[in-house]
This record gives C-alpha cells, sequence and structure tokens, in this order.
C-alpha cells in the first residue's frame, strides 16, 4: 500500500510540475504579444505550400501547408525527431530585409528550426502559453540580411499560422 501512495504521490508532482511549465492565457508570455497575435488572426493571411519560396520577406502572416514528415522533404533533418501522427513542412526566404532580432510566432504548438548559412540558429528567447486564441509560441531569433529556411515539425494539425516580425 505504501507503494503505491509513494507512486501516486510522485504522478501528482510529475503533473504538477509539466503544468508549471505550460502557462495558460494570454497574459503568461514573457513580452507583448499583441501585435503577433493580431497578424496570425488577421483574415488576409497568404496561404503557402510546404516546400514554397518567398522571395521578399513577409509583410504580415503566413499559413503554411504541412504534410506527414515523411512527405515534407525538410532541407535539414529537425532537431527534434517528430512523433509519429504529426506534421511537418518548410519555406524559404530568399531575403531578410536587414539584420537583427525577429519574432518568429506560432499560432500552435510545433518545432521550429531556423537553418541560415547551413547552420541551425538557436533563438535569443522564447515564450509560450496555453489557452491563449491565434497564438501558442513566440520566438526570438538573431537573423542576418541572407536567406534563411524555416522549418516547422510535430505538429498536431496541417497547417498553422506563422508571423515573422521584426522584434520591437
Amino acid at each position: 500500500m505504501r507503494i503505491l501512495t509513494f507512486i501516486a504521490a510522485l504522478s501528482l508532482g510529475a503533473t504538477s510540475a509539466l503544468a508549471a511549465e505550460e502557462p495558460s492565457g494570454c497574459d503568461k508570455f514573457k513580452w507583448p504579444i499583441e501585435r503577433e497575435r493580431t497578424a496570425l488572426t488577421a483574415p488576409d493571411r497568404a496561404k503557402l505550400a510546404s516546400g514554397g519560396e518567398q522571395a521578399a520577406f513577409p509583410s504580415s502572416a503566413i499559413t503554411l501547408a504541412l504534410v506527414a514528415p515523411s512527405e515534407a522533404k525538410l532541407p535539414s533533418p529537425p532537431e527534434r525527431v517528430p512523433k509519429d501522427g504529426t506534421f511537418a513542412g518548410f519555406a524559404s526566404f530568399k531575403t531578410t530585409p536587414k539584420a537583427g532580432v525577429y519574432t518568429i510566432s506560432l499560432s500552435a504548438g510545433a518545432w521550429v528550426d531556423v537553418v541560415q548559412d547551413g547552420h541551425f540558429l538557436k533563438p535569443v528567447a522564447f515564450s509560450g502559453a496555453t489557452d491563449c486564441d491565434g497564438i501558442r509560441k513566440t520566438m526570438k531569433y538573431e537573423l542576418s540580411a541572407k536567406p534563411f529556411v524555416l522549418q516547422v515539425s510535430g505538429a498536431k494539425d496541417n497547417s498553422v499560422s506563422i508571423a515573422i516580425l521584426p522584434a520591437e
């Protein structure tokens, strides 16, 4: 009986710890997200098929169509292996208007890889929260004024809205 009580206590502690890692509500992001959230929910988002190439930097959010990881033909293997039953895709951007810090925000949970000059970029900051309509996560990346590839994997749905905006 003591063992069962101990296991139950451990399970409860693990569940509480996981819940603590996932803040809930729009006010739980580490920085203001209204600009990104507005872009992600705008009705005029451009639709882009996975593998699409953008000659110019998007002026607003895009909705990227995703496919099964085996069909996505991601240019670089994702840093996190996608789970079965999830979706993946990528978009190439031929240019960044100028070097600097940009926020990359997603409408839903997924893994993001940003590849520039053949290297995976690490986010300089990350924030996410559940239960915030239109936005799930936002990251800040230092981008050079060069082409880059944005890869999305591990998404539960077959599309995701993405906003890439200069950081404020």
